[in-house]
This record gives C-alpha cells, structure tokens and sequence, in this order.
C-alpha cells in the first residue's frame, strides 16, 4: 500500500456541513469510505489558514487515490490536493537508481 497526504479546503457550502455534522462526523465518514476502498486512515487533522484537513491514508494504488480526490472535488464541498508520500527507505531506493539525464545545455 502507498501513502499519501489529502489536504483538503471547504467551500462555504463544505464549512456549513461540517458545522452541521461535527468535526469526528467527517473523520469517521473519510475513514469509512477508505476502508470501503481497502485503505486505512493514518491520520486526520482540521487545521487554520488556507486549508482545513489534513488526512495521511494508506490505499492499494494511484487509481484508488485518483478516485478519492476527484470524487471529492467533484461534490463541489471541497477542494482537494493529493501529494504521494514516499519513506526515507524509499528515497534511499531512488538514490540508488542510476538515470542518463542531461541538464539544459549541458
């Protein structure tokens, strides 16, 4: 499984329902619909400023995440930004990982 951060800001319409239904409501709803899609969430957080939700997830794949976000946008209660997050096992993989790149006149 991949990880990945949903942050998420509410349209008026979205800051409405959440006031309506409660912050845990929300939580408990995001982590139903990824266990129903085979993920799990790691973490869920309301913050100030710009955006209003920080959610760390686990899923099976890109397609799954893809779904998520536009499904979500699509409602027109939120806008959503998905950043794929790697572990530092990870990254020591990609250092690994020789690549013939060429910068810009070079």
């Amino acid at each position: 499984m991949a990880k990945y951060l949903f942050t998420v800001s509410y349209t008026a319409d979205g800051a409405r329902g959440v006031m309506k239904e409660g912050g845990s409501s929300r939580r408990d709803m995001i982590a139903k619909l990824l266990a129903d899609v085979g993920g799990t969430l790691d973490a869920f957080y309301f913050g100030f400023g710009a955006d209003d939700v920080y959610c760390i997830v686990d899923l099976p794949d890109q397609e799954t995440a893809a779904a998520i976000s536009m499904t979500v946008g699509a409602s027109g209660a939120a806008s959503v930004r998905t950043t794929v997050l790697l572990t530092p096992e990870q990254i020591d993989q990609a250092t690994h990982r020789s690549l013939a790149y060429r910068p810009p006149g070079g």
